[in-house]
């Protein structure tokens, strides 16, 4: 009699353990599947990710195969119309879109201030970008900063910074304080530091340790090209760099060679 007694409380025991053990991992697919749809419900999701991740599907059209750049700006700091057909010329020369290529400009309000921090734009961006990678376009912002960089110095200017996967800044305001002196080139200064930028969006250099040159990237200056002629050296995209430059530096054969094996021309 206790045998048995002792039998069918182990059996209900038993059963009470795997009705909680069954209910905790309902309760946990639930909270796991409920974030993955806001994951997926969010137009960003494809626009927030790190640095240099999207390369391969902006240079190949594997998985996209037209391009659009959203170019943001506050009244008097759109960039110059030689520099934005400059660069059309850049991605057509480098990106596989055989669908097309999209520039969409977009005139925004933000706070008058003098500095901003890359907080302060990825706040701005959340605000007031409209493109979004979707179907079969990829999407990349493009905000021309009408403020410095928080992180100048007296002897250290930041002319631009790319920050997600598809997205970049480009000080407007620190390149326009150059132009004012004789020595710089407004034309120059921004389509070198557009490109670089936009360079980075494409991995270059080493960004997620995927290039195929070893040796490339500089060690001293990360992601950045050990060519002093290419347009990914570390400074050509140093303000004192563009003193009486009178062209825009390009690519060198190994980043070329790099950005082709990621599905690039």
């Amino acid at each position: 009699m206790f045998v048995n007694l002792q039998n069918k409380f182990m059996r209900r025991s038993n059963f009470k353990i795997l009705i909680f053990i069954f209910s905790f991992l309902i309760l946990f697919s639930c909270s796991k599947d409920d974030d993955s749809d806001d994951i997926i419900n969010d137009p960003r999701a494809e626009n927030i990710k790190a640095l240099g991740t999207s390369a391969e599907d902006l240079l190949s059209d594997d998985i996209y195969d037209k391009l659009m750049v959203e170019f943001a700006y506050t009244a008097g700091f759109r960039p110059l119309q030689e520099t934005i057909d400059t660069f059309r010329q850049f991605l057509e020369q480098r990106l596989n879109k055989p669908g097309s290529i999209i520039f969409v400009e977009t005139e925004i309000i933000t706070p008058l201030v003098e500095t901003q921090s890359i907080s302060d734009i990825r706040d701005i961006e959340a605000d007031q970008r409209t493109k979004y990678t979707d179907g079969d376009t990829i999407a990349v912002f493009v905000y021309f900063s009408h403020a410095n960089s928080e992180n100048d110095t007296e002897t250290s200017k930041t002319l631009g910074t790319a920050y997600y996967n598809t997205s970049l800044v480009v000080f407007e305001q620190t390149l326009l304080d150059l132009a004012s002196l004789p020595v710089f080139d407004l034309f120059i200064l921004e389509a070198t530091t557009f490109q670089h930028e936009f360079g980075h969006l494409l991995g270059l250099v080493n960004l997620v340790d995927d290039d195929i040159h070893e040796n490339h990237e500089d060690n001293v200056h990360s992601n950045h090209c050990i060519v002093e002629e290419c347009l990914m050296y570390f400074e050509s995209n140093n303000s004192n760099s563009f003193k009486n430059k009178i062209s825009v530096p390009v690519l060198d054969p190994l980043c070329i060679e790099d950005l082709q094996a990621k599905g690039g021309k």
